[in-house]
């Protein structure tokens, strides 16, 4: 007798729920976050807001190719392990963390971070000018502070696994505060730092809330050890009130077998302006996925950022600025130059929402292929719901102008010598839109450190 084939009704089949197969690191970050939550800071609403993001990180996991804003970089597959939470600093930890400076000629307010635990010892808290406030996240959270009410206030506009785990692993950080028309005497710079000796995962936040009518300049810097594979994950939350000004710079130095993940957040009130820059230089794979929301009348937006990478670095750039409402500007422009077999993503979507009528938007990325073996993935997209709108984006990728280069070599300049003047000007481009002086010029060195170490370079 034949045996009997069962075939399902197709209310059956509509019902069958799918799952997908949890990978071992998606394992891994749900078993630590069970092991770690109950000595978190902070109270139950603090608690709920983690078990939240732990939920949708469980829902959602780590993202992969077929999710488009993830097809460049499949995390699930880049990813491969959980390593496990790093322990707080000890004083050897705290020794190396001291040799390093990675903005050496800029005066600043620095603010310290050595394995995502705020460190006292390597922070500037003293003459704390009018209207500033600064607390460690973990401080903030316990005591229920006012400022850390607002963690979590602004949110990308659909599940972002690496704002998740930050979320459901929210510990220590940053918390900076200017109130309505306050002015810094100088730049703030949160430096977080990984001198583990041995792989280990850290989770930072950084909220900056400016007042109205206030002006600030932030930076935020990310350095660890080579030969290292560390974990970071970064979250920031800019909230820009109505006429206010921020500044905010990132420097991103990894290690060069890390994994830095890094989510910014950003509200902009009216006629207020948010000016940002980023240099990338360093991490095994990296992904800065900024979220802008225009929210108020008449502000100012404009993004920058170079990229240098070698070897088979990977560094994935994504950008969703949602224009909320009226007369609206933003500028976005980012350079990136790859050698050898590196792979530089950059995707940018600007949204114009009904009603916001007079936007002036305009992105521009550009990538210099140094390597054969070199990739850069480019994706700009528009979505217009408003009709008296200005929006344009361009892209382009190619090797360095021959002509430029011939012309330099034929006045006895060698050619890693000509190629390093021509990055640097086609590089320069973005990282001279930052305002401060030494800033800016202690940006440039960096990248020319970047370039000459290539000069040197067989």
């Amino acid at each position: 007798m034949p045996p009997t084939r069962w075939t399902p009704r197709k209310d059956e089949v509509m019902n069958v729920e799918i799952k997908p197969i949890k990978t071992p690191a998606e394992q891994a970050l749900a078993a630590a976050f069970e092991g770690a939550k109950k000595r978190l800071p902070g109270g139950p609403a603090v608690a709920r807001l983690r078990e939240q993001a732990l939920a949708s990180f469980v829902a959602g996991g780590l993202p992969h190719r077929r999710i488009e804003e993830w097809k460049y970089t499949d995390l699930r597959a880049l990813m491969h392990e959980a390593v496990p939470l790093a322990d707080p600093p000890d004083q050897a930890a705290l020794a190396r963390a001291k040799k390093t400076d990675p903005l050496p000629g800029v005066t600043t307010r620095a603010i310290t971070l050595v394995n995502g635990a705020f460190a006292a010892e390597l922070s500037d808290l003293g003459k704390i000018e009018t209207g500033l406030t600064i607390l460690p996240l973990a401080r903030a959270l316990a005591e229920g502070h006012e400022l850390a009410l607002r963690i979590g206030r602004i949110l990308p506009p659909q599940y972002d696994a690496p704002h998740a785990l930050n979320t459901a692993f929210l510990n220590d950080g940053i918390v900076i505060g200017l109130a309505a028309g306050a002015r810094l005497a100088r730049p703030i710079h949160v430096r977080h730092l990984f001198t583990g000796t041995a792989p280990a995962a850290v989770y930072a936040r950084t909220l900056v809330v400016v007042g109205a009518g206030a002006i600030a300049t932030v930076i935020e810097s990310f350095e660890g050890p080579q030969g290292i594979a560390y974990q970071a994950n970064a979250a920031a939350e800019l909230s820009i009130g109505d006429k206010a000004w921020l500044e905010y710079v990132r420097v991103q130095a990894e290690g060069d077998v890390a994994i830095h993940l890094a989510t910014v957040l950003a509200e902009i009130g009216a006629r207020a302006k948010l000016h940002t820059c980023s240099l990338t230089t360093g991490a095994a794979v990296s992904r800065q996925s900024v979220f802008l929301r225009a929210a108020g009348e008449g502000s100012e937006t404009r993004l920058s950022g170079a990229t240098l990478l070698r070897r088979k670095q990977h560094a994935d750039i994504t950008l969703f600025v949602d224009h909320m409402t009226h007369g609206c500007t933003s500028r976005e422009i980012f350079k990136s130059a790859l050698d050898d077999e590196s792979r530089g993503v950059f995707q940018g979507k600007i949204v114009v929402r009904p009603g916001a009528q007079k936007t002036d938007a305009k992105m521009m990325s550009a990538a210099l292929l140094l390597g054969e073996a070199a990739e850069a993935d480019n994706k700009p997209e528009l979505e217009i719901y408003a009709d008296d709108v200005v929006c344009g984006h361009g892209a382009t990728a190619g090797a360095l102008d021959k002509n430029l280069l011939f012309y330099l070599r034929a006045r006895g300049i060698p050619r890693k010598e000509a190629e390093a003047l021509l990055i640097r000007s086609f590089v320069g481009e973005a990282l001279e839109a930052v305002p401060h002086e030494a800033l800016r010029e202690a940006l440039l060195a960096r990248a020319a450190v970047w370039l000459a170490a290539r000069e040197q370079s067989p």
